[in-house]
């Protein structure tokens, strides 16, 4: 089995993530009315609250292959890091140039503020160049995983106090909004993505990446994703029970923003869907056949990008907050039609940017030539 198909799970839970993406944010800009009001659209943004930690979760487990991969191969610990932390400011910018891109084209509503939100793609980026700056730093396999899970756990454990008790208001607004998610309001906005805590699940796929790649656990995947997902299953039971307990840590709890009980039980369920997705790819149905998934997952980067602009940005292709759930279901299928279809193409012509810029050319000098005439 190549490494491509062993590890063709890994994109079909990202391209479920975009979908997951999709959903909420279809729902969220164009539903309207009471349709606002249904059980139907809350459940679809309950639901959105997966795709945010697959991504982040996903991020992770990615650094530890590239990481073992190079360490592998030999390659220097300093180099290693370096790539690592490269392709974190890489994601970095790219986040901070679609702020200017969806500020410049909501002109003249849009904000000044809005350069400065914190979005996933920025949380993406720093975690990745942490990671980095953490592989470096634990250069053995056990000591990296057992740091990174460390890290997962203190972020999780101090998320409630910075966002309530501990805030540091001291800082500004859009330096604390990188702590707690504060942007220019009096208090954390939960819709946001800081880096508490939203980094604890890159450091938890990292370290769940350094355990899978190791040498038994690459050569029996089955029952290492098998353990995974009953590990999953005891995190999942261990956080409601932790929650139905009457003792409580912090003087402010929240358990479906802040709570390391409910980072457990997010944490539990990438599990069981790391579980689910590998035996789907295993199963004959994933990559025996086409899947989309799959596809998206490849370029999952993009789709984020370009259909954040058809939905919620100037060109979206629904009226906002005006449309029916029949309505918004169908914009939905057109923009995962649509995503999936600029996937392809971009797998297509993916490094062919030279080649096709020649065929351009040849072909404008042949529409010039008189022998066209």
């Amino acid at each position: 089995m190549s490494g491509k198909q062993r590890y063709d799970y890994i994109d079909w839970l990202r391209g479920l993530a975009c979908l997951g993406m999709f959903q909420t944010h279809c729902y969220d800009s164009w539903l309207g009315g009471s349709a606002r009001e249904s059980s139907f659209f809350h459940w679809s943004q309950l639901m959105g609250t997966l795709p945010g930690p697959l991504f982040l979760f996903l991020a992770g487990v990615s650094c530890a292959l590239v990481t073992d991969r190079m360490r592998r191969k030999g390659v220097p610990a300093n180099t290693a890091a370096g790539t690592i932390i490269r392709r974190g400011a890489e994601i970095l910018g790219l986040g901070l140039l679609l702020r200017l891109q969806e500020f410049l084209l909501g002109q003249p509503w849009a904000p000044w503020t809005d350069l400065l939100r914190v979005d996933i793609l920025n949380t993406i980026g720093i975690s990745i160049m942490a990671i980095g700056i953490v592989s470096w730093m634990a250069r053995g396999r056990a000591a990296n995983a057992l740091l990174a899970a460390a890290l997962a756990a203190a972020i999780a454990l101090v998320t409630p106090p910075l966002w309530t008790t501990w805030r540091p208001r001291w800082l500004p607004w859009y330096f604390e909004s990188y702590i707690n998610g504060v942007h220019i309001y009096n208090a954390p906005q939960p819709w946001l993505f800081p880096l508490f805590p939203w980094m604890a699940f890159a450091f938890a796929g990292l370290a769940a990446g350094l355990i899978l790649f190791a040498d038994w656990p690459a050569r029996n995947s089955g029952k290492t994703i098998a353990l995974f997902g009953g590990a999953g299953a005891g995190l999942l039971l261990l956080s409601v029970w932790l929650d139905a307990r009457p003792e409580k840590l912090y003087a402010v709890y929240d358990y479906w923003h802040t709570s390391p009980n409910f980072f457990m039980a997010r944490v539990g369920i990438l599990l069981l869907l790391m579980l689910a997705g590998y035996t789907w790819c295993r199963s004959g149905a994933g990559p025996a056949v086409f899947s989309p998934l799959i596809q998206m997952g490849q370029t999952s980067l993009l789709v984020y990008w370009v259909h954040i602009e058809f939905v919620y940005g100037r060109f979206s292709i629904l009226p906002k907050r005006a449309e029916t759930i029949p309505t918004a279901t169908m914009g939905l299928a057109i923009i995962f039609v649509a995503m999936v279809l600029l996937s392809m193409a971009r797998t297509r012509y993916k490094g062919r940017g030279r080649e096709i810029l020649g065929r351009l050319r040849g072909m404008r000098r042949g529409l010039r030539s008189p022998a066209t005439g």
